[in-house]
């Protein structure tokens, strides 16, 4: 290997750290898990489906898959404390655990409130200090966390779980704060509008996907393996001056989107930029 390609293995190299990821089943953490253990990470693959994470572990070498419910906190200290036996550290929390029901603020039930509000907010803060006071006692640590689009920007329909993202960044930065006397980083991956199964429905709706489309500078969805580079990098120790931020993979979605009509002679068919 090359002089160059030598420092930069050792910059972004996860080898030797082992990797705790919530939600990891689902479909961007299974993909941010595959490619970390690419990275040479061996990882902890934490889910309420069990024996999912079990699956996807058993295709990642060095790895292992653990049954946990982010809403008990119970088993979220079994769970940590399952991990740090087996392992014997945890260098990395990834907390990607989260789910979402698109609904009209005056529509929200109260038990729906709670849930969302219960996995993706309270379930990342009670992960985070089980998870925190392990790389207390073991010297340091580093978590990341999946914030949204939502932290910033808001469309109809997420008010909960936009609540629950932006309380997410709030707490990255506090863990930032608080934390870093103990050696532990904190930083949130925001993503923008990924392509998975569950947003297939709204990329091939005829009026929704035209609207996103239009707030995209790249005019398309991103795909799961596009935060997969953002995470090596803060899991990494290339990233070891970077705490208390959000980095939003979006495609230029928040930074205005799509431009207005211009004059320019090196304008381009914007109906002829790939849509997937």
């Amino acid at each position: 290997m090359s002089k160059i390609g030598d420092r930069l293995e050792r910059m972004f190299s996860l080898e030797g750290k082992i990797i705790l990821m919530t939600g990891a089943a689902g479909g961007i953490g299974s993909v941010l898990a595959r490619g970390l253990s690419e990275a040479g990470g061996r990882l902890a693959l934490c889910d309420l489906r069990g024996d999912e994470a079990e699956k996807l572990a058993s295709g990642l070498e060095g790895s292992a898959g653990f049954e946990v419910d982010v809403l008990d906190s119970g088993s979220i200290r079994r769970c940590v404390a399952g991990v740090a036996a087996r392992f014997g550290r945890i260098d990395v929390l990834i907390n990607c655990a989260g789910i979402n029901k698109r609904e009209g603020l005056l529509d929200v039930a109260e038990e729906t409130y709670d849930r969302i509000m219960g996995i993706n907010l309270k379930g990342v803060f009670m992960f985070s200090q089980a998870v925190g006071r392990q790389m207390v006692g073991q010297g340091g640590g580093n978590i990341i966390n999946i914030g949204s689009h939502n932290d910033e920007d808001m469309l109809g329909g997420c008010s909960v779980y936009g609540a629950t993202k932006s309380g997410v960044v709030a707490l990255t930065r506090a863990m930032a704060v608080e934390w870093a006397q103990h050696n532990i980083r904190a930083n949130a991956i925001s993503p923008g509008h990924i392509l998975t199964p569950l947003t297939t429905v709204t990329w091939e709706h005829p009026t929704r996907s035209v609207w996103l489309r239009d707030r995209i500078a790249m005019r398309r969805p991103g795909k799961p393996g596009e935060l997969v580079g953002i995470c090596v990098m803060l899991a990494s120790d290339a990233s070891s001056y970077m705490t208390g931020q959000a980095y939003h993979v979006d495609g230029g979605c928040l930074c205005g989107g799509d431009p207005w009509d211009f004059d320019s002679q090196y304008k381009t068919d914007r109906s002829r930029m790939p849509l997937f």
